[in-house]
């Protein structure tokens, strides 16, 4: 071979490639279902669960396939826009997930909690904290400072995904990390719980 094979339709670089052939050939959609699926859906999941994760992931692409037409293809890479359609769906669980939150900062058992902890008790512990300092934000704060912990988002790519200005998303985070860290403080198990969330939301 004189080099590399060419980069198939469904690699990163071929997001809006793919997007744009899929007008006249469907089928080459599933590549982006593919390579983003399993992020959306473990996103999902640490939000409202394994079994709303499963409902949020399908309906995510299905909307992304109904208007990809209407997609900017300036953007080469999709996960902003796929993060952005997947986070307006959990906001419609808005009670849902704040509910599971506050029941887990509570009693520290909560079948969310399972996807957060990997099934182990004493991680468990560790996320009662965190789970109900998340509960008290606001939903647009707390889903700037998730789409930045758990989904890895930069801030323009937070923005994209929300559809608000990139000064929206510092302002927010600020605000989010600030109110964490206050509740987290009170807290003997703040140093563990803390790094429950990536390193970025502290910096």
């Amino acid at each position: 071979m004189t080099g590399p094979p060419p980069a198939r339709p469904g690699t990163e670089r071929d997001d809006a490639v793919v997007i744009t052939q899929s007008l006249d050939e469907p089928e080459l959609f599933a590549g982006l279902y593919d390579r983003h699926a399993p992020d959306i859906h473990r996103y999902a999941a640490r939000r409202l669960g394994e079994g709303a994760a499963d409902d949020i992931t399908a309906e995510t692409f299905l909307i992304a396939f109904r208007t990809r037409d209407r997609y900017d293809t300036s953007h080469r890479l999709a996960r902003p826009w796929l993060y952005g359609i997947a986070a307006n769906l959990i906001g419609k669980h808005r009670r849902s997930e704040v509910r599971a939150l506050k029941a887990l900062a509570r009693t520290g058992h909560d079948p969310v909690a399972a996807s957060w902890s990997d099934r182990s008790d004493d991680r468990i512990a560790v996320q009662a904290p965190l789970a109900g300092a998340l509960a008290a934000l606001s939903p647009g704060d707390r889903h700037v400072l998730l789409l930045v912990a758990w989904a890895d988002l930069g801030y323009q790519e937070v923005a994209d995904a929300l559809r608000i200005p990139l000064g929206t998303v510092r302002s927010r985070l600020n605000r989010a990390r600030r109110k964490v860290r206050e509740a987290l403080s009170t807290d003997p198990t703040f140093v563990s719980a803390e790094q429950e969330l990536t390193p970025s939301w502290t910096k």
